[in-house]
């Protein structure tokens, strides 16, 4: 990857002046144009004010993680600039009106204001903002028509055009602005998608055939929730906003109990608030699957910020001990197909199923070339007269059926109980139960999601992550190149596969890359096989990982 090219652009302004909007025709005016395409964000927690900045990276092979370095910089208010001080440097050419760059070096002074006054209204600063970005990438005419149309169809015909004016003035600046973009166009990527990792899961959930949706906003989890609302009618999903997070987990335990296959997304503060009803959900065996976006805490924390943090949390729910599944997607690939994933295991093995992503992950998107459809498995009996709703089985899972399918009555309580699903304090049923339920990690085990080996298959130095960070790792030792060095990645993060310890055993050094405070991967990988796990490359500001700083943090690890 070290002849990868990739041109930097960042947006940066206050909220409410549609930087999104920006992001949202620039991106796919670059990949309907033949661009990869890759874009995230960063913002405060305020719906108007402060500062929040998008980077959007256009490259000629696929890119997918963050990048510190800024090639073109167009600012929108006057504290833009001192806020990326650290990320701006002698090449870094800076766009914006006169007064907020003109003590720059390579400032270009546009006053998009002024243009956009000239159009009719102030209004169209943005569009004369895609239009400049548009003409430096040299995107093609065609596809800025067919993108603006398609963006404003519903709001008549005067907005379209008014808005192809002020692009088409604005890509007219950008040509004439001579900026050395030096980016190859691959006529595949204009067939590709594009989609946030918030989309990836939604249409995993609806790959693995949600039907039922219960959950209380909390970002940055809320888009998952209104993803799937948006689909509701297409694909028949029941939606339900709840009164709070405690009756957002409880319906979709009793959704999942009559039949449906349900889905919460919540983020750390919320997810609090479920974990009575995932210890139910253990104790009657009725599945349920939670999305849980991350987001640093604890309690309010830094809301619409990222990190690793809540792994422990989902890791240790619930009173007792039941068996559950952890995945932590690190691509929207992986988001995608591991959501859908988690609806077969959740209805095979009767657990509940963790979908672990976070900000960072959720709020990125880039060109995706394809989703395949995952096939529904379902597991559910038709029911006969002398149905055991917990009968003990060698695997652990017991046949499960449903109300109104067979002649059987299914019993379900969160008391310990026999197999009918009669209440019992016999302490030989407790024991059975229990170790009923627990066998069911065993057979887990036999479909875990496999960790994924990337680099020099005879290394000496290994890196290990999971979740979105292990994209960035990635690209940084694929940049690096360095002979010995590999990493592993982890879709699943409990239970583990027990090849784990082969992995790590046949390493010189290794090293575990988590955006959390105190390592919480490395200390589930000490005690699940009492490996030293000492040697951590840690973050926790609330900001991702760089490509640049993780490439720097390796070379001094080795």
């Amino acid at each position: 990857m070290k002849d990868k090219k990739i041109f930097s652009i960042v947006l940066s302004g206050a909220a409410g002046q549609g930087i999104q909007t920006v992001e949202n025709l620039f991106t796919q005016i670059a990949k309907e144009s033949g661009y990869n395409v890759y874009a995230t964000k960063e913002y405060m927690s305020r719906v108007r004010g402060g500062n929040n900045s998008t980077e959007i990276l256009i490259s000629s092979k696929p890119v997918r993680s963050f990048r510190k370095k800024i090639d073109l910089l167009v600012v929108l208010n006057n504290n833009a600039i001192e806020r990326l001080r650290d990320r701006i440097s002698d090449n870094t050419i800076i766009i914006g009106e006169k007064n907020f760059v003109s003590k720059e070096k390579n400032s270009i002074p546009i006053s998009l204001l002024e243009i956009s006054n000239s159009l009719g209204s102030s209004i169209y600063a943005n569009a004369v903002a895609v239009g400049i970005l548009s003409g430096i990438i040299n995107a093609e005419k065609t596809v800025i028509d067919e993108v603006i149309y398609e963006y404003f169809k519903e709001k008549g015909e005067e907005v379209i055009d008014n808005n192809l004016k002020a692009i088409i003035k604005g890509y007219e600046i950008g040509k004439q602005l001579n900026i050395n973009f030096q980016i190859e166009k691959n006529g595949y990527v204009k067939k590709h998608m594009l989609l946030n990792g918030s989309q990836a899961v939604a249409k995993g959930a609806i790959s693995g055939g949600c039907n039922f949706i219960s959950s209380y906003p909390m970002s940055p989890a809320t888009a998952v929730f209104t993803e799937l609302a948006k689909a509701s009618k297409k694909y028949n999903i029941i939606v339900d906003q709840a009164e709070d997070e405690i009756a957002a987990a409880n319906m979709a335990i009793g959704a999942w109990y009559a039949g449906a296959r349900a889905i919460v997304s919540t983020s750390g503060g919320g997810f609090a608030l479920m974990e009575e009803a995932i210890s139910l959900s253990g104790m009657i065996e009725t599945p349920i699957v939670v999305h849980l976006g991350q987001r640093p805490g604890p309690a309010t924390g830094l809301p619409t910020r990222t990190e690793q943090g809540d792994l422990d949390l989902v890791l240790y729910a619930g009173h007792g001990t039941f068996p559950r599944i952890i995945f932590a997607p690190a691509s929207l690939e992986e988001a995608y197909y591991l959501s859908a994933k988690a609806f077969n295991f959740a209805d095979k093995f009767q657990v509940p199923v963790f979908v672990l992503t976070d900000q960072y992950l959720l709020d990125s998107f880039y060109n995706v070339e394809y989703l395949p459809q995952i096939q529904v498995e379902r597991y559910i009996i038709k029911t006969t007269k002398d149905y055991k709703r917990y009968e003990i089985t060698e695997s652990g899972i017991s046949p499960r059926g449903i109300p109104g399918y067979g002649e059987g009555v299914v019993r379900v309580d969160s008391d310990e109980h026999d197999e009918f699903g009669h209440i019992t304090e016999n302490p030989k049923v407790r024991v059975d139960m229990v170790n009923k339920r627990m066998r069911k990690l065993n057979e887990i085990l036999k479909e875990v999601i496999q960790p994924v080996l990337f680099g020099d298959e005879n290394y000496e130095y290994l890196f290990i992550s999971w979740g979105s960070t292990s994209q960035i790792l990635k690209e940084a030792i694929e940049e690096l190149d360095i002979e010995k060095v590999a990493m592993i990645h982890f879709p699943q993060v409990y239970p583990l596969p027990k090849e784990t310890e082969n992995y790590l055993s046949k390493a010189k050094k290794v090293v575990f890359v988590e955006q959390n405070v105190n390592g919480q991967f490395a200390n589930l990988i000490r005690r699940e096989f009492g490996i030293d796990t000492s040697n951590r490359i840690l973050k926790y500001d609330g900001f991702p990982f760089s490509v640049e700083n993780l490439k720097e943090k390796i070379k001094e690890a080795l």
